[in-house]
């Protein structure tokens, strides 16, 4: 195998080859195979000295450079998904992933939503991988349609498809202590067919609108018009003409009311919750109408300089936006009265809106939207703002408590997704299952994590994108990135050290949701609001954030703190250091391998990374 015309022999990963990561997944994974291929001679040592102290331990016939293949399985083929599917097979030597998908293909929540005006509220520059960048996306805020492209197009160009198992929906999830690994009840949908598969580690990548749900209200089986959820939309109903009604003022709901307001007869729509519709946020600004790129704009980007400057500058400016997360801040109390300034121009033609939507919390309690377009489309005539709650649904229509009855075609409920982040299968483990103990009514009540990384009691078990995942600045994708970076260093460690399982200990549990429940009320998000941080619950432990700036967890999630894990090992001794081996490396035995590659060109040396790529040593 050959990196930039350098020769790989046996598997040996040169400096060269930390520059081409298909080539070091390759030269990782022939390191297995060679630690079966070469034999390693028997230690015969001489007759110790007659006091020599004597060790029971018998030392395992292998070199310390071997990683012990770890079957892992990766649930959720969105955005987390293909990402777990690009960077753990190139940091993790040896590693037997598997990858399963719901849904016919990749893209998760972007495969999914498909309604009318769906796109990301960040622009696409920023929404996309730190090392694989599209300088060519169409529009400032790209479609949802685009989007998914984007991502399908990385799982394809990585070669993630031969690791993903499609229509393959996890049931359950249990830890068997007997072996030290995981059973996984997968069904197959398109074959109705349910089976058992095991593994050392399961990794969650199932993202926060995985569940999307219908409102729990009275009467909802009466229906006899067309109903949809956003996310199960059926775009062969065609709303020209119809008298519709669009229930919860969320994101989505926010997204679709100015898209289907032109064509519909009369829309209704019901927005018990006030919220907060943001003209402009982290420097970007929205319009409903498509702000796309011009031709010269596209054809600037392909020069690489010019487009790292533009990229560098459109994503730094959300590394910056935790200052108006500082409860009674300046910034804070500038962007409610910013805000307010907005939404009054925003609703001139019915100026009675204004005092209905203004909400009593901060802007930073709720997620933020720009909702381009929506508070003009609830001034035209056609629109009634509704915020009388519903009582129950009848059987042409939607009944409020006041007793009004408004009879509608179609209706199309906004009405979110489970954010309890309780999983939405069994996943159990001595004596407890997390799809129950996590919700509001469990024995937790809450998802109790360590660093939203992994649950006590719960060995092997890591989640990707759950609670605690981001804070209130950065990046989405950069955030997944580091987070699978820092799991790559969990694998890598217990692939090499002879580690069974690892499990974060309670008392580092204990001590981080006791640093959570110390910072969050010094910020917006334990204001009086329903929202993603609380589960839906005003005034519940905020779970859905994490306590601090991305750049606080980027900080945190690059050196592992092991001391705050427990750990059983292979060894039927005991010794945690059995996994020493013979005292050799296959490396040294290899007589074409450079064992002094840490050596090099004086003007090439970085001090900063000088013996500590984890693939480069002798």
């Amino acid at each position: 195998m050959t990196v930039e015309g350098s020769e790989l022999p046996n598997g040996t990963a040169t400096a060269k080859a930390a520059q081409a990561p298909s080539a070091l997944v390759d030269a990782a994974a022939e390191v297995v195979v060679d630690n079966e291929s070469t034999p390693m001679p028997a230690l015969t040592p001489r007759s110790p000295p007659v006091n020599y102290p004597v060790s029971n331990l018998t030392l395992e016939q292998r070199p310390i450079d071997y990683f012990r293949p770890l079957r892992v399985a990766v649930i959720g083929a969105g955005l987390s998904g293909i990402l777990a599917g690009i960077l753990l097979p190139a940091k993790v030597p040896g590693i037997d992933l598997t990858i399963f998908e719901k849904n016919e293909d990749v893209g998760g929540t972007w495969f999914e939503n498909r309604y009318p005006g769906v796109r990301c509220d960040i622009p696409s520059h920023v929404y996309q991988s730190t090392f694989s960048p599209n300088t060519q996306w169409s529009e400032e805020f790209a479609e949802g349609k685009e989007i998914y492209q984007y991502w399908q197009y990385q799982a394809k160009k990585y070669d993630v498809y031969k690791y993903l198992k499609f229509s393959n929906l996890v049931l359950e999830a249990d830890w068997d202590e007997a072996s030290g690994q995981w059973r996984l009840k997968v069904e197959d949908t398109k074959a109705g067919q349910a089976t058992n598969k095991q593994f050392d580690f399961v990794i969650t990548a199932i993202g926060r609108f995985n569940a999307w749900k219908l409102p729990d209200i009275e009467g909802l089986s009466d229906y006899q018009g067309f109903i949809r959820h956003t996310s199960n939309w059926d775009p062969s109903f065609d709303v020209t003409g119809k008298t519709v009604a669009v229930v919860g003022n969320g994101a989505s709901g926010i997204q679709i009311v100015p898209n289907i307001q032109p064509l519909a007869k009369r829309l209704d729509h019901y927005a018990r919750s006030k919220t907060w519709v943001a003209g402009s946020w982290a420097g970007a600004e929205r319009t409903f109408a498509p702000q796309p790129f011009s031709s010269d704009q596209l054809q600037a980007f392909q020069d690489p300089k010019t487009y790292l400057d533009y990229r560098k500058e459109a994503e730094g400016v959300y590394w910056r936006g935790i200052k108006g997360m500082d409860r009674n801040s300046k910034e804070n109390n500038e962007m409610r009265t910013e805000y307010i300034k907005v939404m009054e121009r925003r609703l001139q033609k019915k100026p009675e809106l204004l005092a209905r939507m203004i909400p009593d919390f901060s802007p930073h309690c709720r997620r933020l939207t720009p909702g381009p377009g929506y508070l003009e489309a609830l001034t035209e005539d056609n629109v009634d703002f509704i915020q009388t709650p519903i009582g129950r649904f009848t059987t042409h229509g939607i009944e409020t408590i006041d007793g009004k009855i408004r009879n509608v075609d179609a209706i199309f409920c906004a009405t979110g997704f489970n954010i309890d982040f309780a999983p939405p299968f069994p996943i159990r483990a001595r004596g407890v299952d997390l799809s129950k103990a996590w919700k509001a009514d469990g024995e937790i009540g809450y998802p109790k994590t360590y660093l939203g990384l992994a649950a006590p009691d719960f060995p092997n078990l890591l989640f990707i994108g759950g609670s605690h995942a981001t804070g209130a600045s950065g990046t989405v994708p950069h955030s997944v990135e580091t987070q699978l970076t820092y799991y790559a260093k969990v694998l890598r460690k217990v692939s090499s050290q002879g580690i069974r399982t690892i499990t974060p200990t309670s008392q580092a549990v204990d001590d981080f949701i006791e640093y959570a429940d110390a910072y969050f009320p010094t910020t917006p998000l334990t204001d009086n609001c329903s929202s993603w941080a609380n589960g839906g619950r005003p005034g519940a432990r905020i779970h859905g954030a994490w306590p601090g700036s991305a750049s606080h967890q980027t900080f945190i999630r690059r050196d592992p703190r092991w001391e705050d894990w427990e750990y059983t090992y292979l060894s039927k001794s005991g010794n945690r250091f059995a996994y020493f081996g013979n005292g050799r490396t296959q490396r040294e035995m290899d007589e074409n391998h450079d064992v002094t590659a840490y050596l090099t060109l004086p003007s090439e040396v970085d001090l900063r990374d000088l013996h500590e790529s984890w693939w480069n040593w002798p």
